[in-house]
């Protein structure tokens, strides 16, 4: 957190991001509220994407897999669009952009249903959580910067759009390879409202024993990760390398151009600033 600006000193959307020293503060909606780091009592993580499983691949495999087995094969933006939401709410949007929704009526002469979103809902869960385990390993520097947190005496909590049953694959599978919040909410815990919905923060609030908004920095790698954040009132944070909205994998990022890295950065920060980010980082080493 030790790089961050001042909130109330930068509103430009087409902030240069600086690759040696990234912690860009925004305070695109807190015009009027300063963010101290010393104030920070939690810090809630996302888990694809943002914690563990670089570039948050797992579940992008298996919704190109439902979708191809009923004919319709979706672009990777189609794919990641939703990322962040509650899966089964992922299909639902899925089936309702444009170009999906006509390739559907086109092949099965009527709109889609409810009855097939649990249908894909299905197969989308059996196929994903065939390969979770292979997807559960922390990004690069995660249990170094949580272990920074703890000594500082924050407490880490985690909202994500997998279910309790996913979950149960994921979490011990990371904690094997040293990462463990200390709480962990799902959709299932608020009733499937998962984000944008602000739920699930509050679920880790309480948990926590966290009474202000202001006191948490929610941080993930989606744009609802952030409309997530912002609808709670919390400090609302966008992590860039790594991300479901960068879309690439380690090893197709580091074979990039110090010129293309910028670009992909830049490009990835300012999708995370439009959606109202307070501040976002190229790693999650900046937030120590």
């Amino acid at each position: 957190m030790n790089n961050m600006k001042d909130a109330n000193n930068t509103n430009n959307r087409n902030t240069k991001l600086d690759m040696n020293n990234a912690g860009i503060a925004l305070g695109m909606n807190n015009a009027n509220a300063v963010f101290d780091r010393n104030d920070i009592e939690a810090v809630i993580f996302d888990w694809a994407g943002t914690t563990v499983d670089f570039g948050c691949f797992a579940p992008v495999q298996a919704f190109v897999e439902v979708f191809k087995q009923y004919g319709i094969t979706p672009t990777m933006e189609e794919v990641r669009k939703p990322m962040g939401m509650l899966k089964i709410d992922h299909i639902r949007t899925m089936l309702n952009m444009p170009r999906i929704r006509q390739c559907w009526v086109e092949k099965y002469g009527s709109e889609p249903t409810e009855e097939n979103v649990n249908q894909l809902f299905a197969i989308f869960e059996e196929k994903l959580m065939s390969i979770l385990h292979l997807y559960s390993d922390p990004k690069p520097g995660v249990v170094e910067v949580v272990k920074a947190l703890r000594e500082k005496g924050l407490k880490i909590g985690s909202t994500t759009g997998y279910t309790d049953k996913m979950m149960a694959i994921v979490a011990p599978a990371a904690k094997e390879k040293g990462y463990e919040p200390d709480v962990c909410f799902s959709p299932d815990s608020t009733g499937q409202k998962g984000r944008p919905y602000p739920y699930m923060i509050f679920r880790n609030m309480e948990a926590l024993g966290i009474s202000d908004v202001k006191k948490v920095l929610k941080i993930g790698d989606t744009v609802s990760d952030i409309k997530e954040g912002k609808n709670a009132g919390v400090w609302s944070a966008g992590v860039v390398i790594g991300s479901s909205e960068m879309a690439l994998s380690e090893e197709e990022y580091e074979a990039l151009s110090e010129a293309e890295k910028e670009a992909k950065c830049k490009e990835t920060a300012d999708k995370f600033i439009a959606a109202g980010a307070d501040m976002v980082f190229l790693r999650l080493e900046e937030v120590v």
